[in-house]
This record gives C-alpha cells, sequence and structure tokens, in this order.
C-alpha cells in the first residue's frame, strides 16, 4: 500500500496524528530514530481539551484507566478550581508520558499503522508531486518518497532544519531539573511548586509510585553533562530551599530550561510540523503535550481532506493560521507565569495582586480556559488572526450536550464525531437546511436531535477536531453552504 504521508516521531503527537490520519482513510508511516520507546515521563498529564479530544474518537476509558482525573491545577502556584470549568471533563489527568505514548502506539497499531523504529531522517527533497526523504535504518540507508512529510520529532526537530523553517524565540535563562526517583524525605513544604530565595522546588506523586522532583535555578550555570546525576539534584534542592533531603533511587533525570520559540511558519510546501517541533516553552501547568495533541487533531483531518482529493490544498494554510495563534498564546501564558514564580521580593507585590483578581469568577474562568485549551477560538476566514470575537459559538469547540435523535436514542456531540467526519447537527423543530447540502454526505454527517439542555444554536455545522464551522438557523442556509465549502470542499454532484 502506498505511503502517502511520513509522520517523523512516535511521541504522543506523532501516533495521534497517524490515528487521525488513518481514521480518514489516509495511509501514513511513523519514522523515529529510538529503537524503542525511551520510557520517559517528560509530561505528567494532560488537560481538559485533551480529555475531550479523545473521548470525541472513542479512546478516552483506556487513559481514565490508567490515570488520575485531578480536579485542581494552577497558574504559576495560584490553585485553580477545575469542578468550574465548562466542560464534560472537569479535570487534569495524571498520567505519565511514556502511559499516554503505549496507549496511543497501541491504538495505531491495532489500526494498522507501521512503526519504523531506529530509522532516523538525515535528508528531504521536496517538488510538485512529493516529498523525497532520506532515512538511514537498522539496515542502512534509503530513500522513502511520500505526498506530505510531517515533523512530529520535537524541540531539536531535523524536520524543521531541514526544511528551513525558522525558530525565533529566547534563549535559556533559568536551569531546571527534572528527576523521577522512587522516595523523598524532607520537612520541606513541597506538594505544589513554590518560591524560595534560590529558586522554585516542587514534588509531584507519579502513579503508581515514585515521585517526580523539579527544581530551577536562575543564574545558574547548568553540569557540563547533557543528563544530570542524582547528586547534582539534591545539591540544587538544597541551594533552593537551604534544605537536606534524602531521595531514593532515580528512574529518570533531565534538564530543562525556559527558552521560548515558535516555528516562524508551520508548513513549508508539503513539509509541516507539528508539537515540539513547531514550539517550545518554559514547563508551567502541563500544558505541552496537550498543545501538541491539539495541533495533530486540528491538522489529521485537513491533511486528509487534501490527500483524498475532497479539498484544496490552500486548506492546509489554515493549520497554520490556527494553531500559530494558539502556540503564542501558551508561550505568552507560561512567559508571565515564570514571571510571577520569580524568587525576588518584588513579586510578591505582583502575585499576591493577581491572586485578588483570580477570586472574580470571569478572571478565574478565563485563565482556566487558557491553561486547559478549552477556551480556544479559531478565526473564520475574513476574521482577524487573534480570533475575532471569542465569545461567538463558530470558531470555539462545540460544547458535548446530551441529545435525543428522532428514533429517542441518547447520544452525545462527541458520540457523533467518533467516526471522524464533519457533523450538521440539527437542533431544533422547523429548521430546514438547503437541499444542496446534501452534496457532501460523503463527509458530513446530517443528524437531528434534541438536546437534553437549551442548545447553543439551532443547527451548527461542526468540524471533525470538534470546532464549531457555522452556526444559524433556515435563514442562513446560503451561509452554511460556503462555509460547508471551506472546510470540506466542493459539493459532490
Amino acid at each position: 500500500m502506498p505511503i502517502t504521508v511520513a509522520v517523523v516521531g512516535a511521541g504522543p503527537v506523532g501516533l495521534m496524528l497517524a490515528g487521525e490520519l488513518k481514521l480518514a482513510g489516509v495511509e501514513s508511516v511513523v519514522l523515529d530514530r529510538l529503537q524503542r520507546p525511551s520510557g520517559q515521563s517528560r509530561a505528567l498529564g494532560f488537560n481538559a481539551r485533551t480529555a475531550e479530544l479523545l473521548h470525541q474518537r472513542g479512546l478516552l476509558e483506556r487513559f481514565l484507566a490508567e490515570g488520575r482525573p485531578v480536579p485542581v491545577s494552577h497558574f504559576a502556584g495560584l490553585p485553580m478550581d477545575l469542578t468550574k470549568l465548562d466542560s464534560r471533563h472537569k479535570y487534569t489527568l495524571s498520567m505519565p508520558q511514556f502511559k499516554v505514548e503505549r496507549l496511543l502506539e497501541e491504538h495505531a497499531v491495532a489500526s494498522g499503522i507501521e512503526i519504523r523504529r531506529g530509522h532516523e531522517v538525515v535528508g528531504l527533497r521536496q517538488d510538485d508531486d512529493g516529498v523525497a526523504v532520506d532515512v538511514v535504518g537498522p539496515d542502512g540507508e534509503y530513500e522513502l518518497r511520500c505526498a506530505y512529510l510531517v515533523g512530529c520529532d520535537g524541540g531539536g526537530s531535523t524536520v524543521r532544519g531541514l526544511a528551513g523553517i525558522g525558530f525565533p524565540g529566547t534563549g535559556p535563562k533559568v536551569h531546571g531539573i527534572l528527576g523521577d526517583v522512587e522516595s523523598i524525605e524532607t520537612s520541606v513544604e513541597y506538594r505544589t511548586p513554590l518560591s524560595y530565595p534560590g529558586g522554585i522546588f516542587g514534588v509531584a506523586p507519579i502513579e503508581p509510585s515514585g515521585f517526580r522532583v523539579t527544581t530551577v535555578e536562575y543564574e545558574v550555570t547548568p553540569g557540563e553533562q547533557d543528563t544530570p546525576t542524582l547528586d547534582e539534584l539534591r545539591e540544587s534542592i538544597r541551594r533552593v530551599t537551604g534544605e537536606e533531603v534524602e531521595l531514593g533511587q532515580a528512574r529518570w533525570l533531565s534538564r530543562f530550561s525556559d527558552s521560548a520559540r515558535l516555528a516562524d511558519r508551520y508548513r513549508a510546501g508539503r513539509v509541516l510540523l507539528a508539537g515540539d517541533a513547531a514550539h517550545i516553552h518554559y514547563p508551567q501547568s502541563g500544558q505541552g503535550m496537550s498543545l501538541g495533541i491539539a495541533d495533530a487533531a486540528n491538522l489529521g483531518w485537513k491533511l486528509a481532506a487534501v490527500v483524498l482529493g475532497r479539498a484544496p490544498e490552500s486548506l492546509l494554510d489554515t493549520y497554520h493560521s490556527e494553531r500559530h495563534p494558539a502556540g503564542r498564546s501558551v508561550l505568552t501564558n507560561t512567559e508571565a507565569q515564570k514571571a510571577m514564580t520569580f524568587p525576588a521580593d518584588w513579586v510578591r507585590d505582583l502575585r499576591s495582586f493577581f491572586q485578588e483578581l483570580m477570586a472574580y469568577d470571569d478572571v478565574h474562568r478565563h485563565i482556566m480556559e487558557e491553561v486547559t485549551g478549552v477556551g480556544v477560538r479559531y478565526a473564520l476566514p475574513g476574521e482577524p488572526s487573534d480570533g475575532g470575537d471569542r465569545t461567538s459559538l463558530p470558531g470555539r469547540r462545540m460544547p458535548d450536550l446530551d441529545l435525543v435523535t428522532a428514533a429517542g436514542e441518547p447520544v452525545t456531540v462527541a458520540e457523533l464525531l467518533r467516526g471522524g467526519r464533519g457533523l450538521l447537527l440539527i437542533l431544533s423543530d422547523g429548521v430546514t437546511l438547503p437541499g444542496a447540502a446534501r452534496g457532501w454526505a460523503d463527509r458530513v454527517d446530517l443528524v437531528t436531535a434534541k438536546p437534553v439542555e437549551p442548545a447553543p444554536a439551532a443547527a451548527v455545522l461542526v468540524r471533525p477536531d470538534g470546532h464549531v464551522a457555522w452556526a444559524g438557523d433556515a435563514t442562513d442556509g446560503e451561509r452554511l453552504l460556503a462555509s460547508l465549502t471551506t472546510w470540506f470542499g466542493p459539493a459532490r454532484g
């Protein structure tokens, strides 16, 4: 079977993207330079928006079985009550990254997706017909030909460099160490990341056992080795807190910094970027892995529509116009959190003032929606790139309403999106849509259902990623047909 898309990187983002392509009927191959999964737990969980995306694909239950829903999060260490979130999933799912990778890989393999481990991309050339990729595998070097190439290969992305895509931003100003240890003994308060005169110290439990230890120091020169030692982590904790700690055996140790960079374009011809290959940022509030998975959910159905000839190639331009601002937003909020956790006296008043602001429901909700991803609104064609009217339903994610179909069966919006197709949903009596809308029946499901609670609109057109493309009633038929054409290509005869 021909390879239409090559995905570089078998992390959560690459595996999610490959799954989205397969669901839409497009074959891909996943290349990863590592011989086996790293087993690292760099990310410790994902946010509510990722839970929604996995629920839309029928995958969430297997993650809930191995993860731990936590109804709180934080912004620069200031707590947020996620039970107030406007989502069916009012939690952060605590789950080490290696478990997320394993479950997504199991799903990919069960779907028939080929994963080639120990295959490293070393060159690429693209023309009008596709991309030629030079790969070094266990049996030597070979050329792989594909229609499109997507780099999901991390912050040091080889694909990004070979494609000549710029990665502007700021370099490191702080030095951090992450360590997964079997035990920790200390009298220091550590259950949430706290600022000390020497920096930041925090500890989080890792399921089923062990602890994630994090330190952040300012104006400290990192050690010469790429991987820190356990003694180096102990010394860092002592410098930050002024106290000694007892650490059990380390399962994994790594360095990180506050480098903040955003690719200047997410697409260069037939080469695209997703995940950390497109953006890196200071790790605050656990947004990194979720940001990348949302990239994959946005790109997958669009790339599939173009590959299958159902939509023009210009649809891929909306991937950059929608996800680049989302990446910029996360960089902005993580830089703000970094400033608020700086270990200096002048920051205390800033934190105190910000804490007062978060007592207001609207402020609290806005920050929660930012950190959890549920507040993302994409600018529609013709709107400003900053997303335009953030309160408008089109562009926002569709609420997961409880519905009753015309046959009297209960169903939710998320369940109607399981097939990865568009959804034209009629929610009110008396709405008659133009017959021409049936010209998209091969790509868009038409469903009539009654909402259990009041609906936000009489009818909605929902994209495969769960975002609303159009909302209106029987008087908006012309606008509906225009939206169908924009997002799903020309109608069939």
